[in-house]
């Protein structure tokens, strides 16, 4: 079972207008709404890709039960998130029809108790018991502690599961420091960590902070990975053009799912970079069109490892 976990879950609302401009009002032709968050994004990919997945994490009130209800209908997502008393955030795309583009409104969420952080602890634990793999994804909400994913990065290596963490900001900086296995910033995220615009220098920087694998997204221009066996570029073979709205969640789908399949790196890269950009090919956030995925399994392209890592 691959394991994620989602603190600031979210509702997301998926709204698209044939144009979208500023100081004006507009039509919506179509919406969707679904459970959201980068880590029910990832569960919701991981087992569309056949694997058994629980999701964990926090929610509450009427936009909670709006999102479990939704996690009920995704086959092979078990849902074991914790209850909180504060309404489950939303998040809102809105996906201008023209020019494929898409603007984001997210929420802040609840703000989550000591004693509901420790109950959700105490969830997590249990849990990772029966896990091959878990993923630590997004934002803190308010009341959590800044340095929650270096402790539950801790409890993960512990118990001897891989964990993978994709998050920003301090809670990234604090959770490199306890050394998990993979971390998947984007660019600007590990500029701002490190202060360095090269993102292959940047990489080597955060790997000397603590973690064993970087795997940065570069948007169109797709992953580098950077570990202790060398470093790798992945890229689709053209620029794909739609909503990119859980496409790096895709990526860490990719990601995991390569890992507990006991592939190498080379072929975990291209499993993730074709379902991010099959990602952005899909009218909807955070699902993947299949037919594009299989067509871009066999057109990424991967170079390296280009030499070890220190």
């Amino acid at each position: 079972m691959i394991l994620t976990v989602t603190l600031n879950t979210a509702l997301d609302l998926t709204y698209r207008v044939p144009a979208l401009r500023p100081h004006t009002s507009h039509r919506v032709t179509e919406v969707s709404e679904r459970p959201g968050g980068k880590g029910l994004n990832v569960a919701r990919v991981l087992a569309a890709l056949g694997h058994r997945v629980t999701a964990t994490g926090l929610t509450g009130g009427a936009t909670g039960r709006a999102v479990r209800d939704g996690l009920a209908s995704i086959a092979g997502v078990v849902d074991a998130l914790v209850t909180v008393e504060g309404p489950t955030r939303r998040t809102i795309a809105v996906v201008d029809a023209t020019t494929g583009d898409t603007t984001q409104l997210n929420e802040p969420g609840p703000v989550i108790s000591p004693a509901q952080w420790s109950a959700f602890q105490r969830t997590y634990e249990e849990l990772l018991s029966s896990a091959s793999a878990v993923a630590l994804c997004g934002s803190l909400p308010p009341g959590v502690p800044v340095d929650a994913y270096a402790g539950l990065v801790r409890t993960a290596r512990a118990a001897g599961v891989p964990v993978l963490l994709d998050t920003s900001g301090e809670p990234l900086l604090r959770g490199v420091g306890a050394r998990p296995d993979i971390v998947k910033p984007n660019a600007a995220e590990l500029a701002g960590l490190t202060g360095r615009d090269d993102p292959s220098g940047a990489a080597g920087d955060v790997r000397r902070l603590g973690a064993r694998t970087v795997v940065a997204s570069l948007g169109a221009e797709g992953l580098l990975a950077v570990n202790a066996e060398g470093h790798w570029r992945a890229a689709p073979p053209c620029r794909v053009r739609g909503n990119p709205t859980g496409a790096g969640d895709s990526a860490v789908a990719g990601l995991l799912s390569g890992l507990v399949d006991g592939l190498g790196w080379q072929n975990r890269l291209v499993r993730a970079v074709a379902l991010s950009a099959a990602t952005v090919l899909a009218p909807v956030a955070g699902e993947f069109d299949r037919r594009g995925y299989q067509e871009l399994l066999d057109r990424v392209t991967v170079t390296g490892p280009s030499g070890p890592s220190s």
